[in-house]
């Protein structure tokens, strides 16, 4: 896992052997920030089921639904959103509505106001404040005819839930000081075709951000399946490994045919989250799931993916697919619709304790390692790795983590000093590498893939 207290540091200096000994010496399990757990605590059901509430009371937040009017429509929910943001986070969130036109197309029968409500939590390092990490929910919803913007469209579960989880991490979140910056976003059509979220990604492309990591949640507010079980125990996790082939860069070729298809950014990101999310909320699992999204659908986190930047997706073990997308109605003595009564405050509030946990660890640790290569000019059983040095005043050094080719998370470690090159008496052939960066509080980044060099 991904994080390491300073006393432990000489203990991973002393940790190499084989894979087998490592595994025995179990040199990758995580210790707790204490800052990360009171975050973790704070995360409240009973004001997630606020914030759900408030926002089905609005009857519909379609895209193209009333902006005038004050207690109905996208309009009200949107500036309710800003307000509550503005209230929780007074003197450290900076919230804006980023708001663009959008044209008529398929999903939209005129010309429409496209409006995030977007808050910024600054990063205090000056090594780190421009590395972002984003989290999104979307607070657009619909009916069974995602033209009608009449209609009543509660969208408790797709996606007040996701927006609730968002504004529950700003304002808690808000009250603690990271290193890089956070932003806390909640966006408008992903309905009609994930208009606001593709259009802040091609933003901040074009402004060339460093967007390290996004986290998208996406219908996040039932523990239930379609026929009544309960399973309140884990999430899904889309993570991306390799992306569509108009998308593969250089890089990705190399990666790809030396093995690395499930070390991509994204999964490692994935990875990362799974990792630190299991470690700080006891009993719940983080299902990782090679997958962009579920099959042949989408979500905000596909045009930061098309940008170029890791990006995941939370959602909910079971859907129920009729209480998503649906008319309000009953059908025999069934209710049909996607309605406050179906959601879970309680699960949704361990999903979002996922997410700040991973969010707190990511912001607080130094950049992932870059220019990581596996060093091949001589033919021998052992790796020799070298990278670029990272620029944090706090960086305490790096880590070498390693894993068998068939297994999904990291196996061994070992912390081989402020370096930039190592030597493991291991396989390079047998087994998959990565570098991590690690402060003096004993925050980990996630790990970075090492491409062949001479």
């Amino acid at each position: 896992m991904h994080r390491i207290v300073k006393n432990t540091l000489p203990l991973l200096l002393a940790s190499a052997g084989s894979l087998a000994s490592a595994q025995a010496a179990d040199p990758v399990l995580p210790a707790h920030q204490a800052e990360i757990d009171a975050i973790v605590r704070e995360i409240s059901p009973a004001r997630i089921k606020a914030y759900d509430d408030k926002l089905v009371g609005f009857g519909t937040r379609h895209t193209m639904s009333d902006t005038t009017s004050n207690t109905r429509g996208i309009g009200a929910a949107r500036r309710w959103i800003k307000a509550e943001l503005e209230r929780c986070g007074a003197g450290k969130l900076d919230v804006q509505f980023d708001s663009h036109m959008h044209m008529v197309d398929s999903r939209i029968s005129r010309p429409t106001e496209i409006v995030n409500v977007v808050a910024t939590l600054p990063g205090t390092q000056a090594a780190s404040k421009d590395r972002y990490y984003v989290v999104s929910g979307h607070y657009d919803s619909r009916v069974t005819d995602v033209m009608n913007y009449t209609a009543d469209a509660p969208g408790a579960n797709d996606d007040a839930s996701g927006t609730a989880a968002v504004m529950e991490m700003a304002c808690v979140m808000a009250k603690h000081k990271f290193d890089a910056t956070l932003v806390f976003m909640t966006v408008a059509a992903e309905e009609q075709g994930l208009y606001g979220a593709a259009n802040w990604a091609a933003l901040a492309k074009a402004r060339h951000l460093n967007i390290a990591g996004m986290f998208d949640n996406d219908i996040i507010g039932s523990s239930h399946d379609e026929k009544g079980n309960k399973d309140g125990s884990r999430v899904r996790l889309f993570a991306e490994g390799v992306p569509p082939p108009n998308l593969i860069t250089p890089e990705l070729r190399t990666l790809i045919a030396t093995g690395g298809e499930n070390d991509s950014i994204t999964r490692q990101l994935g990875r990362y989250v799974k990792e630190t999310g299991e470690a700080y909320v006891p009993n719940f699992h983080v299902d990782l799931i090679y997958r962009r999204d579920r099959y042949l659908r989408g979500g905000d986190h596909s045009p930061f993916l098309d940008a170029g930047y890791a990006a995941v997706r939370f959602t909910e073990p079971h859907e129920d697919f009729d209480h998503q997308h649906q008319d309000l109605r009953s059908e025999n003595g069934k209710k049909i619709g996607d309605l406050a009564e179906f959601v879970d405050p309680d699960y949704i509030a361990q999903v979002t304790r996922v997410n700040a946990a991973s969010l707190a660890s990511l912001a607080l640790a130094p950049a992932a390692p870059e220019g990581v290569k596996v060093l091949t000019k001589n033919l021998d059983n052992g790796t020799d790795l070298a990278w670029k040095a990272n620029s944090e005043p706090d960086l305490a050094g790096y880590r070498v983590v390693w894993r068998e080719t068939t297994a999904p998370l990291w196996q061994g470690a070992k912390f081989v000093g402020n370096v930039t090159s190592a030597r493991l008496e291991l396989s390079h052939d047998n087994l998959i590498f990565g570098v991590q960066a690690v402060d003096k509080d004993g925050n980990v980044s996630p790990a970075t893939y090492p491409l062949p060099g001479r």
